[in-house]
């Protein structure tokens, strides 16, 4: 379970001092909770403080009990928590396989390198060997980063519009992936998404603008607000 208690996160700019984020009180132990509202409300900064990448400016971050607040990125990984960007890192001569090893820890026998990604619809042969460098497309980096995520198994997934570049990979596909990463690791699953069908598959929904979170609950006390009646009604029997 994670808790953030009072978390602000400010900078400076010409005009002085802004919140970028101003005391965020948020319980999250959900299967899938979906982050949502406008640009630049506030939603990747706090992802990016959930995972150690952001330091507050006040505030405490407990992970199943324990204060994390201190700990760095990499500290706070070893303690389970995974951070998939917006827009993946390239890793000049680094191969996918190597990645994929990284990630989970060890070396992997190829054919399990390779089922990571055919699991985010990748042909295994025509990847595992690429470097992950600027020859591959953004929607394959995307793939690739969401299979070095599987790979790990954390407790505490964290995922910054996944869908941001897989036009060709249906959104079923994904959602399949998160309920088979929840499967195999009963760990919580946090994305950011505007869109309407990974809003569906979320147990709850944290609507945040300018810095503050405006409304959470469960999708079906949160959706219909943020859809309307019959927009909510009619993606729900679609699904």
């Amino acid at each position: 379970m994670l808790e953030l208690k009072n978390i602000s996160y400010k900078v400076d700019d010409e005009l002085g001092e802004k919140y970028i984020l101003k005391d965020i009180d948020l319980t999250l132990d959900e299967r899938f909770v979906a982050f949502t509202g406008p640009n630049g409300g506030g939603k990747s900064t706090l992802a990016k403080v959930i995972a150690g990448i952001l330091k507050p400016t006040s505030g405490t971050i407990y992970l199943d009990g324990e204060d994390i607040t201190a700990l760095s990125v990499t500290e706070r990984a070893k303690k389970g928590i995974s951070y998939a960007f917006q827009q993946p890192v390239r890793f000049k001569g680094l191969t996918v396989r190597d990645l994929i090893n990284i990630a989970a820890g060890k070396t992997l026998k190829v054919s399990d390198a390779c089922a990571y990604l055919s699991e985010v619809g990748m042909c295994a042969r025509d990847y595992i060997d690429r470097e992950v460098n600027a020859s591959l497309s953004g929607g394959e980096l995307k793939r690739i980063e969401i299979a070095t995520i599987l790979a790990r198994s954390t407790k505490l997934s964290v995922f910054d519009e996944p869908e941001a570049g897989i036009d060709l990979w249906s959104f079923g596909n994904l959602i399949k992936v998160f309920e088979k990463m929840h499967e195999k690791t009963q760990g919580n699953i946090l994305i950011i998404s505007h869109q309407e069908r990974i809003l569906n598959i979320a147990d709850k929904i944290v609507v945040i603008a300018n810095g503050r979170i405006k409304e959470q609950g469960k999708k079906n006390e949160v959706l219909p607000s943020l859809l309307g009646q019959d927009a909510c009604k009619a993606l729900t029997e679609k699904l």
